[in-house]
């Protein structure tokens, strides 16, 4: 029997309610209602039969589920993992969101896995912007309707949050017509992420809020990415979820030494920071990290090589960058101060809005012995370069305070130490003094790039040891932890 929260249990009260209100209109003996009733007799009788038909199940309709992101597929790597995990248990997976850049070849190349791409919108351009943002929303409102109600019944649907306006509402609406569990993936909240741009008491920001509030507890089942957040939906939002902490997938570890070379190889045709401009006195092919000689096809990091400094990013409010800017500004100062110490090349890899803004930034700053490249790196090229670099840096300061950094969790998975800046929640992933350091601002960040750099490229210093305590502390992979928390939901009972 459906509890009285299930999808079922709702749609029966809603029929219920109909039924009764055409009931009580046909026997008012008003001249109207014997006009009416036969008409609404006829159009529930359609709706009925509608209904039926979304409900319809066949012998496939338990193997099917649908992944939703209302954001670029190719940029949501823990739902392209969640893609990847249903498609190992046998799931026909249908993966809705936008297409703007190239999933993982994993994705792309599984025969269960559809692909289905929806458009951006954008909203009215001319007017204030809450026309712009309510034109945004309902015409998203028509677009996610069409596309879920036109696709085969799906036994569940799968949704990331945020972004979740209009999503959560459109999905679980869609899985109350049809019969289908809704699934809701926290990554962090919404209305948090616009307070970064619009302040907490704007009009939106309290719609978005109100938003999350009333349509988060009508999910099925719910999932986090940490144990302060699955605290909080419990407190404040009465919502019991499930943690799923982020792990790296298998793509995401060190790299042998000739991959790293064909990727340097690669992306110096293209950014100068990887060429290497002197001299050698063997025939070799030459990057600015690496070199292969071509007499007996070995290949061999240069001991005077700079160190490789990564960093990725959404370019979003929630990153701020000119701390990291700042923070090269300070290096460079100790570099030319005199302090022994090697040249940088700092990757900031991503797209994002923010982006030209802090290029301009990057390309004001005077520097001499930092160089710093903004990539936009293919989904094969990501963990290569990661499993490359010598130290990765991240700028994520969760706008809630609850939810953790994914590229953290890539880097982990290559044994690259990471400095981050600190967040209420952070120590649940980076264990200070352990796998990297944490810092809380430019200054701070500049005397942990000195002090971990001071012994490059040796590793016998800390640089070394916290490397050699990711490689001992991998702990469970991905496919272990969903298998775990992930699949037991999916053969729960309804």
């Amino acid at each position: 029997m459906a509890s009285p929260g299930s999808g079922s249990a709702r749609l029966s009260v809603l029929a219920g309610l109909i039924a009764g209100l055409f009931a009580v209109f046909c026997v008012s003996g008003s001249r109207v209602s014997l006009l009416v009733c036969p008409a609404a007799a006829a159009g529930g009788a359609l709706l009925s039969l509608w209904l039926r038909g979304l409900r319809r199940r066949d012998a496939g309709t338990e193997r099917r589920v649908c992944a939703l992101v209302l954001g670029d597929i190719g940029r949501s790597p823990r739902m392209q993992y969640h893609v990847l995990s249903l498609s190992k248990h046998g799931y026909d997976v249908t993966f809705v969101g936008f297409l703007d850049s190239k999933p993982h070849q994993d994705v792309l190349r599984r025969d269960n896995v559809h692909i289905v791409p929806i458009a951006e919108v954008k909203g009215v351009a001319v007017g204030p912007k809450l026309v712009t943002y309510v034109t945004k929303v309902t015409i998203q409102c028509l677009q996610l309707l069409s596309v879920l109600l036109r696709m085969k019944l799906q036994s569940l649907v799968l949704l990331q949050n945020p972004p979740g306006l209009p999503g959560i509402a459109v999905a679980w609406f869609v899985c109350i017509l049809r019969g289908s569990r809704f699934v809701i993936d926290w990554h962090n909240y919404g209305f948090t992420i616009m307070t970064l741009s619009l302040g907490r008491r704007h009009p939106l920001v309290r719609l978005a809020e109100w938003y999350e509030h009333f349509f988060g507890p009508l999910a099925d089942h719910n999932l986090c990415v940490t144990d302060a957040m699955k605290n909080d939906l419990q407190k404040n939002w009465g919502i019991g979820a499930t943690t799923l902490y982020d792990r790296p997938a298998s793509i995401f570890r060190e790299t042998p030494l000739r991959l790293q070379h064909e990727l340097f190889v690669r992306l110096a045709h293209t950014y100068p920071q990887f060429k290497f401009t002197g001299s050698d006195d063997v025939a070799a092919e030459t990057t600015i990290f690496s070199l292969r000689d071509v007499t007996d096809d070995s290949v061999t990091l240069r001991s005077e090589r700079p160190a490789l400094l990564i960093s990725s990013t959404s370019w979003t409010e929630d990153e701020d960058f000119s701390v990291l800017l700042e923070a090269l500004e300070e290096y460079e100062g100790f570099i030319r101060d005199g302090a022994s110490l090697p040249r940088l090349v700092c990757v900031i890899t991503g797209k994002g809005p923010q982006k030209e803004h802090y290029r301009k930034m990057i390309d004001s700053l005077n520097l001499e012995h930092v160089q710093i490249c903004t990539p936009w790196l293919e989904a094969e090229d990501y963990p290569v370069l990661l499993g490359s670099a010598d130290l990765g840096v991240c700028l994520h300061k969760s706008s809630s305070g609850l939810d953790l950094p994914m590229k953290v969790v890539d880097m982990f998975g290559c044994c690259l130490p990471v400095l981050a800046v600190h967040f209420h929640c952070l120590h649940e992933l980076v264990k200070h003094e352990e796998n990297g350091l944490i810092f809380r601002d430019a200054p701070e960040l500049a005397e942990q790039l000195k002090s971990l750099l001071s012994e490059f490229p040796s590793s016998a210093g800390r640089l070394g040891s916290f490397r050699r305590n990711l490689r001992t502390s991998r702990g469970r992979s991905w496919d272990d932890n969903w298998d775990q928390n992930v699949l037991p939901l999916l053969a729960a009972p309804r």
